[in-house]
């Protein structure tokens, strides 16, 4: 058996407005709980970020979208669950541009990122190394 410890939430979001905010604060709650406090600001803004795509590039009538929380060994794992298959795709904005720097937020702030498809559509997924605070 492992040492390691293994922690996880899973929380529906609605597909609107509101799901950011329900987002960042079961992640304040997560972190708080699990005692990660010092990757919580960086937690929050990614899920943020997450959610936010998630519920702007929804496709008309897809269901809610998922957002899980894992605590495993030296990561803390974000994912973002949602019934919509396509990959979101990195651009260059512009300078005057007010959107399209998420994913580049998103590569520069985690210590690894991705996408998996999934039976529903697909999950977006960020990896915080906790490691260098929380030596296990």
């Amino acid at each position: 058996m492992s040492s390691e410890l293994h922690l996880a939430r899973q929380i529906p979001l609605p597909a609107a407005e509101r799901a950011p905010g329900l987002a960042r604060q079961a992640t304040r709650d997560a972190v708080t709980a699990w005692r990660v406090t010092d990757v919580e600001e960086t937690a929050v803004l990614l899920v943020s970020e997450l959610v936010t795509n998630a519920v702007r590039h929804a496709r008309a009538g897809t269901p809610a979208v998922a957002l899980r929380l894992e605590l495993a060994g030296a990561f803390l794992r974000i994912e973002v669950h949602d019934a919509d298959a396509r990959v979101p795709q990195p651009r260059t904005p512009g300078a005057l541009d007010g959107s399209g720097f998420g994913l580049l937020l998103i590569a520069a702030m985690s210590d690894k990122w991705g996408v998996r498809q999934t039976k529903t559509g697909k999950a977006v997924w960020v990896e915080i190394d906790i490691s260098a605070n929380h030596p296990r």
